[in-house]
């Protein structure tokens, strides 16, 4: 993960440009609202792609017509939810493309559907059913990790369907098992620089966090301002 440029057959690289393409329409229509009805918190979304991007592109060797590396694709999924996130992934996977050959157009709709959308979908659902139960320092934490995971079972999927040899099972385990052996240790440092990047977010501007909803007021006392019920 990215999948490289030309490693999918056409049908594939159709299927997957056409699910995400839905997904980052409405994303797209979703980041447009955010940012006219708030429009501080564009820094705020200038970060989690930064973040993506940043992480996403210390890549390492994994398996043939791939790579590993962290995502940095929980954040945002957490601050303005899945659908944002998709848009995200999508502009920093292209100019990853473009820029330094990771991953490719052809490609594109494959890589943003696992980096882009499963993954922050999980990352998203791990919060909602953290989120108020624990301290969001650790919820996102786990967030994170888990946005990291799914992203390449993901990855391993599509490239099992991709190439099903000698069957769909043995060729996800092979990927799977492969992308496991740096993705374990790799998501759960991502965790950590997450939450560490989420407390100090948290010191700066914790009014933009009660606003977005995202923390309550009990981790800032000192800080008065009705969450907006974002996501």
């Amino acid at each position: 993960m990215h999948i490289m440029e030309g490693f999918l057959p056409p049908m594939w690289c159709v299927f997957w440009y056409v699910l995400s393409g839905i997904v980052v329409v409405y994303g797209i229509v979703q980041l447009n609202k955010i940012m006219k009805e708030n429009p501080e918190y564009k820094p705020l979304i200038a970060l989690a792609g930064a973040f993506m991007f940043v992480l996403s592109s210390l890549k390492m060797p994994s398996v043939t017509g791939s790579c590993s590396h962290p995502c940095g694709n929980g954040l945002g999924a957490v601050l303005f939810g899945p659908a944002v996130t998709a848009v995200l992934g999508a502009i920093v996977l292209l100019f990853q493309a473009l820029l330094l050959a990771h991953g490719g157009i052809t490609t594109l709709g494959a890589n943003d559907f696992s980096m882009g959308i499963m993954g922050p979908f999980a990352g998203w659902l791990v919060w909602k059913a953290l989120k108020g139960k624990i301290n969001s320092t650790w919820a996102i934490m786990l967030a994170a990790i888990f946005a990291d995971w799914v992203t390449y079972v993901t990855t391993s999927i599509q490239l099992a369907l991709a190439y099903p040899i000698p069957d769909f099972s043995s060729a996800f385990a092979k990927f799977a098992t492969i992308f496991a052996a740096t993705q374990i240790p790799l998501a759960i440092a991502e965790g950590l620089l997450t939450a560490f990047l989420w407390d100090y977010i948290k010191m700066l501007r914790p009014d933009i966090l009660l606003k977005l909803g995202v923390i309550d007021e009990s981790e800032v006392p000192n800080v008065s301002v009705s969450p907006s019920g974002g996501e």
